[in-house]
């Protein structure tokens, strides 16, 4: 061997034993750097000729299984997700709270339930009756802070989807630029490890918000998809384009998370690609948990409402009122007015005795007041003025008042042996005309119309629907106008197949007049969603959504209509404790009204516990139930959330440890071995430094021998 081969070995030797100590230094002072990955030198054995020639540092490396990288990456998405939902569905339980905390939704509605029957053990005592009108008031003031917390929640998680997106965008630029200088540096054979370990940071942190998937390019590049293959980065960056809807209202449409693909201009809905990471778990909360969450709550606060008004509706204060004002029933005068069943109008003196009477029977063709038939809502308010000079009935944007004559009193009652049905309720109930909990728009949807009646409404009205895919995709837009004259006619266009909604589903109504939404075979799951409506049935100021519960806005708003009538609550006797007492025999001048009847005070305290139906709502299927159960439901499904989403943060939690620390046992620093490296690496090269002195001396010697 050579001089010149003696030297160019040992300083292969001290260049190799250079970089070794660099990289274990390296190492050694980024420890505690989270996502680090240990860095090695790859070193070969030179050879010239045969010959060993030295050492050959042919690169330095990070330390990674690529295959715990990709099953980190998938961790840290469902992670993401879950903390999201686990947080938010965790702060609406404790703003519900549980059935035995007299401060929530569920405590309140059992204290006023309870003041209605201390009110009814003594219904002449109107402190009783004024602490019982508070405790409710209370109720309703809870369901609509409780609603419009999860409209707050709703906007909030809108406007987190919009900073998440940006922070995305921010990433996938970063990524880009280090793609630049990846590749410049792998085509001059440079060390990359910090640019590679930046891009890992990267990777952790947006694997957090949207499930990717990673591929390495040759050239030292990455490119990044989303887990089904969208493409986030490439050759070009895909910039995602989101704009908040800037309210958590209901109804409201949230707009997708598009991005341009092509250079034609062309978007796709990448939010539809996004199965992990917080933005699913923001996206899920926004259009599932909390919908659902606030579609329950209005369907129990509006039992609650309606079971109150059906127990006082047939009940009277003691006096009588002199007028009964009903409700908007969106109602029409031409309406039809069909159902079954018997009702009295009872006119009464200051003292409780009869003054006059009025008999109304129900049935398929209208009714019958005092004998004489009728049909028309027009009819039936001439009828009842007609037949009795005591009271006088007016209908008008689809309310029906009754008022009786100076110093006189009007209430009414249900025949027992053959109660009168209009869409299921009862004469005063269905009107509202002594309703004890007021709403600004209908608390249910049972409209007593039929498929023949008019449906009423403005020519040049039209409905807006969007439909949207299982995986959250809008995939059409359909606008049906006013169409027709009949109730029949409109239904019809909604479900005409081509200009309508006929091939996701169809409407339907019942027997009551409500009307009701079944998917077709294949769309199940698809989302059929009412996007505007600009109807107006007649002078009732009410749209056909929101007469026929069609949409989000008309039924889960429901929660935050409701309040005790202010006139009873301005005045308490005016809350009827009492029931009217007629049979056949009774007569003009009878007493019907006394002062003690507790009875109607004791079917409000029961209407708590009297079955009822409910519609479905959120995941709560319908049926018959008390308000009781219901409330208990409600809880149970809004505590079954958030224990659910508890245990899925816990098992991502649990999984992402595990794979974390299986990456940290073969990607993370170990001082130990880091010391005995750094000890290596300086025997080396005290060696090759040695090597070199020693051919310095015998070079020496040769040149003194000249």
């Amino acid at each position: 061997m050579s001089m010149s081969s003696i030297l160019g070995s040992a300083l292969s030797g001290l260049q190799a034993a250079q970089l070794g100590m660099r990289s274990a230094s390296n190492n050694v002072a980024n420890v505690n750097t989270p996502g680090y990955a240990r860095s090695e030198i790859q070193q070969i054995a030179r050879s010239s000729g045969g010959q060993g020639a030295g050492v050959e540092v042919t690169g330095i490396s990070r330390v990674v299984d690529e295959f715990l990288v990709a099953a980190s990456i998938r961790g840290s998405s469902d992670l993401g997700r879950a903390e999201l939902v686990s947080e938010f569905l965790d702060r609406i339980q404790s703003q519900f709270g549980s059935t035995d905390e007299e401060t929530s939704l569920f405590g309140r509605i059992n204290q006023a339930f309870a003041g209605l029957a201390q009110a009814a053990a003594d219904p002449t005592e109107s402190v009783s009756r004024l602490t019982a009108l508070s405790n409710l008031e209370e109720v309703f003031d809870e369901a609509t802070r409780l609603s419009s917390e999860i409209r707050s929640m709703r906007n909030e998680t809108d406007r987190r989807v919009q900073s998440t997106v940006e922070r995305v965008n921010e990433i996938v630029a970063e990524f880009s630029t280090i793609n630049g200088e990846m590749r410049a540096l792998t085509a001059n054979a440079m060390d990359t490890t910090g640019s590679e370990n930046r891009q890992a940071e990267l990777i952790d942190e947006l694997s957090t918000y949207l499930d990717i998937r990673v591929e390495a390019q040759p050239d030292g590049r990455v490119f990044i998809k989303t887990q089904n293959g969208v493409s986030l980065l490439d050759n070009e960056q895909v910039k995602l384009d989101y704009v908040p809807a800037g309210t958590g209202a209901y109804g409201v449409e949230y707009g997708a998370i598009t991005a341009q693909v092509s250079s034609s201009g062309a978007r796709i809905d990448i939010g539809a690609n996004i199965k992990s990471g917080e933005l699913r778990g923001l996206m899920d909360l926004r259009d599932k948990h909390l919908p659902q969450i606030a579609d329950e709550l209005a369907e129990l606060t509006s039992g609650v409402a309606d079971a109150l008004n059906a127990a006082h509706n047939d009940a009277s204060a003691y006096p009588a009122p002199n007028a009964l004002e009903g409700r908007n029933t969106g109602l029409i005068g031409s309406d039809v007015l069909r159902g079954s069943g018997e009702a009295t109008i009872a006119i009464t003196a200051g003292d409780g005795t009869l003054v006059d009477q009025i008999d109304l029977v129900f049935n398929a063709a209208g009714f019958t007041v005092n004998g004489t038939p009728g049909n028309s809502m027009n009819d039936l308010a001439a009828l009842i003025s007609a037949a009795s000079p005591d009271v006088t009935a007016t209908f008008a944007n689809g309310e029906l008042s009754l008022t009786a004559s100076a110093g006189n009193g009007v209430a009414t009652m249900q025949n027992e042996a053959n109660p009168s049905s209009l869409g299921g309720r009862g004469l005063a109930h269905y009107f509202g005309l002594n309703d004890l909990v007021d709403s600004r728009r209908p608390g249910f949807f049972d409209t007593a119309l039929t498929g023949t009646s008019a449906h009423g409404l403005a020519p040049g009205g039209e409905l807006g629907f969007s439909i949207f895919a299982a995986d959250g995709r809008k995939v059409q837009s359909i606008t049906v106008p006013v169409a027709g004259a009949s109730v029949n006619d409109m239904i019809a266009a909604l479900n005409n197949p081509a200009s309508g909604l006929g091939q996701y589903g169809t409407y339907a109504m019942d027997a009551n007049g409500k009307l009701s939404f079944t998917p077709t075979a294949g769309y199940k799951n698809f989302n059929v969603s009412l996007a505007s409506d600009t109807t107006q049935r007649g002078t009732t100021g009410l749209a056909f959504s929101q007469l026929f519960g069609v949409g989000d806005a008309a039924r889960m708003a429901r929660a935050e209509t409701f309040e005790v009538s202010a006139d009873i609550r301005s005045n308490t006797s005016l809350l009827a404790m009492a029931k009217l007492d007629i049979d056949g025999a009774t007569v003009p001048g009878d007493l019907v009204l006394s002062a003690g009847d507790s009875r109607g005070g004791q079917a409000l305290q029961g209407a708590v516990t009297a079955s009822r139906t409910f519609n479905r709502a959120g995941s709560l299927t319908g049926g018959v139930s008390s308000v009781e159960e219901y409330a208990a439901r409600l809880a149970g499904d809004v505590g079954s959330r958030a224990a659910v989403a508890e245990r899925s943060l816990d098992s991502a939690s649990a999984i992402q440890a595990a794979t974390d620390q299986k990456r940290s046992d073969v990607e993370g620093v170990n001082m130990d071995e880091e010391l005995a490296r750094m000890t290596m690496y300086q025997q080396a090269y005290n060696a090759s430094a040695r090597l070199m002195q020693a051919a310095k001396e015998m070079t020496d010697t040769l040149l003194n021998m000249v």
